[in-house]
């Protein structure tokens, strides 16, 4: 029996998001109020049968999710492998009532399937990888929510700690390494993310070498 992984428990640490939750909304309510918003807003929004959160990114969450999101390119492209990046498109799911416009979504395993026009949630399978990054709090529980969407894997960043979660049996179990890539060890996204903070073209360059350098002492 495979058990779930449990939620991440929050700490105090510097703000990273600002968040708005409303409950005992439908998912009729819901849809509506995603019509009448901006296309252009730089909110997001997680709706989980009747819960919606409306989240505010600020600067601590922005980098993170950029740097994460141009580290998982970057491995892409070294391990010669194809991807379509989705970012934070809405992904609505009505016969769950569940609805998420994550902080990066990413077609690596399936890009060929969704290859050259636009995902169709109601017969396309879930991006192959998440990655949300919540320093503060949230009140939806995001591993069992995206457990039940069936995403294959599952990246967590709260501003110090990197959770990776593989689905096995419909539920999240914590690995020490990413299933799409095995190669990397989890010391170098911490390193890429620091040297980012001073120089992330340097940081893109360090991790380009760290993976010469295995690559060649394996050979």
């Amino acid at each position: 029996m495979v058990i779930a992984a449990p939620e991440p428990q929050a700490t105090l640490k510097p703000r990273g998001e600002q968040r708005v939750v409303f409950r005992g909304i439908s998912w009729d309510n819901y849809v509506q109020m995603l019509e009448m918003l901006p296309l252009s807003r730089g909110s997001r929004l997680t709706y989980d049968d009747g819960v919606l959160e409306i989240t505010m990114p600020l600067e601590e969450h922005e980098f993170a999710r950029c740097l994460i999101g141009r580290f998982i390119v970057i491995l892409v492209e070294l391990l010669g492998l194809r991807i379509k990046t989705i970012g934070s498109t809405t992904m609505n799911y009505p016969l769950l009532k569940k609805g998420a416009e994550a902080d990066n979504a990413y077609y690596i395993q399936n890009q060929p399937l969704v290859k050259g026009r636009q995902i169709d949630f109601n017969q396309d399978p879930p991006p192959d990888l998440v990655v949300e990054v919540d320093i503060t709090h949230t009140d939806i529980a995001k591993n069992q929510f995206y457990a039940t969407l069936g995403v294959p894997e599952f990246w967590r960043f709260d501003g110090q700690v990197w959770r990776i979660y593989a689905l096995q049996s419909g539920v999240y179990v914590e690995v020490d390494r990413s299933p799409t890539f095995p190669q990397v060890p989890k010391a170098w996204l911490y390193s890429f993310l620091e040297t980012a903070k001073d120089d992330e073209i340097e940081a893109m360059r360090q991790l380009r070498s760290r993976w010469q350098e295995q690559s060649s002492s394996s050979i």
